[in-house]
């Protein structure tokens, strides 16, 4: 049986470290270069908070050298993404033939071997093999010059809080660098009428990488005859483990059948993305032929293995929600597919009701998630099982991609997630709770501004910046909502990027 997570960030991925210099200074301070980029990398990987291994390359002195490595990251399936430093003084016209052709991300660390200027010693030899003010400056201009969508962090390299930084962006290449790849299944169509989920599939694998693949019901439809009652029976075996399940349902021979089904559902999807190398799927409750049920059970499953999910045939929050979730694997908390609800709207305690019919994953539970089996008002079909839980308190935020024809725009609120005020006996789904910042109206008001969609990937694992920095390695628009946030900051953010999308289309 198929009971695995699909993300390891310890095994999948590596990163490598390009230090940069020039041979004018001669062979004895080209191996202490060489000997400081061992220490660094050997530090962070130490540190225990990059999300991948840090391979260090030999130190970059020419231009050919400097194309060779890129294009051989280029080639490596492996490398998530590159740190570029530079140690000494690198001319940067060296770069620019290697700028110019390499595709993975790209992080310009601004640092320094040593922390402080040793005041009473310090003379011209320590400061020709310790000018990294100097020659990251000079790679910055060239890398500002082309236009090199890249991230910049400065900051000393024991520095904890820059470890941190650069962990996180470690987090973000890794996600990047699978999005330039990423397969999504989309079973049955988009929800009939529904502008939001839908989108230009074609200019998504040109921007991002992803590409969305449709899949006919009958193939899930198929899988799932083809799974035996033995399968469906093992797994249920988990589900008792794992689950909070009333004697009523495992006592009742109409409701373990319809356990069994949703056994058989897990097992035909995860088939069907395994053999197809799929990380994230969609699903549709108006486009259910051939099957009894709406997934329920099996997608809050699958998600929590790590696999992006989008209702109704969404697949840009689908697509979203893996990255998402290989940003945050291993980290506190979860994440999932999301809908703001309904609203709660008494005066100074203003709350969002998150939630779905079916589809949210169990990461984000505060407690064992209960199994339950309910009537379905929407589809027509069976009575599906699903994980019933609330949602664990503390910040979150929820991150919207949507589309404008010739562009797209990642959009996040901050938010707070807390406690029901009231228990919700009669609601039977997955139920988030949360404060939206800087504050109701104002939160409220720049996501429709934005142009926002009713669907998003949930986290509670990630703040704002990790999503600013992929959106901004895949070249696409940036809103950000939350604390601090002003609202005609953001109407007037809004208003540029429209220019800007104007300017380029008339080019």
């Amino acid at each position: 049986m198929m009971d695995s997570k699909i993300i390891n960030n310890k095994g999948t991925y590596s990163l490598w470290l390009a230090t940069g210099s020039q041979d004018l200074y001669g062979d004895k301070t080209l191996e202490a270069v060489a000997k400081h980029s061992q220490e660094i990398g050997k530090a962070l990987n130490q540190s225990g908070q990059l999300a991948w291994p840090l391979l260090v390359k030999p130190t970059l002195i020419t231009s050919s050298g400097i194309s060779s490595l890129m294009q051989e990251a280029n080639a490596d399936p492996l490398c998530a993404g590159i740190i570029c430093w530079m140690h000494t003084f690198s001319p940067s016209q060296m770069w620019i033939d290697g700028l110019t052709v390499v595709a993975k991300p790209i992080l310009h660390l601004h640092t320094q071997f040593g922390r402080d200027i040793p005041w009473d010693s310090i003379d011209m030899d320590f400061m020709n093999l310790n000018q990294s003010a100097h020659g990251d400056r000079e790679f910055g201009h060239i890398t500002s010059r082309l236009g090199l969508k890249r991230a910049i962090i400065a900051g000393h390299w024991q520095d904890k809080t820059t470890q941190k930084r650069i962990a996180d962006w470690s987090r973000v290449a890794g996600a990047v660098h699978e999005s330039r790849g990423l397969r999504v299944a989309r079973f049955g169509d988009n929800m009939r009428d529904v502008a939001v989920t839908e989108g230009d599939k074609v200019a998504a694998r040109i921007q991002i990488g992803w590409s969305i693949q449709g899949h006919g019901l009958a193939d899930l439809a198929k899988a799932v005859a083809e799974v035996s009652d033995t399968q469906s029976a093992a797994l249920i075996e988990h589900y008792k483990k794992d689950y909070t399940i009333s004697t009523e349902i495992l006592q009742d021979s109409k409701q373990m059948k319809r356990l069994a089904y949703q056994a058989k559902l897990e097992i035909a999807l995860e088939t069907i993305l395994i053999a197809g190398n799929f990380k994230a799927f969609t699903t549709n409750f108006q486009d259910l032929h051939g099957l009894e049920q709406l997934p329920g059970l099996a997608v809050q499953r699958l998600m929590a293995k790590g696999y992006g999910f989008g209702a109704e045939g969404d697949w840009k929050t689908a697509a979203l929600l893996r990255a998402v979730k290989v940003m945050g694997d291993g980290l506190p908390g979860g994440c999932s597919f999301m809908e703001d609800y309904t609203y709660h709207m008494e005066p100074g305690n203003e709350l969002v009701l998150g939630a779905h019919m079916l589809e949210v994953c169990p990461s984000i539970a505060s407690d064992k998630p209960r199994l339950e089996v309910h009537q379905l008002g929407i589809g027509g079909k069976d009575d599906p099982a699903r994980l019933v839980f609330i949602a664990s308190a503390g910040d979150a935020l929820n991150a919207s991609l949507v589309g404008f024809g010739n562009r797209f725009r990642l959009i996040v609120n901050e938010v707070t997630t807390v406690k029901p005020p009231k228990a919700m006996p009669k609601l039977p789904v997955a139920q988030a709770v949360w404060k939206v910042h800087p504050d109701f109206v104002s939160g409220l008001e720049a996501w429709l501004w934005a142009g926002g969609a009713h669907h998003t990937a949930y986290t509670t694992q990630i703040d704002a910046s990790l999503l600013q920095m992929w959106a901004e390695a895949v070249g696409i628009e940036f809103v950000r909502i939350g604390k601090g946030s002003n609202l005609e900051s953001i109407r007037s953010q809004l208003v540029l990027q429209e220019l800007k999308s104007i300017s380029e289309a008339k080019r």
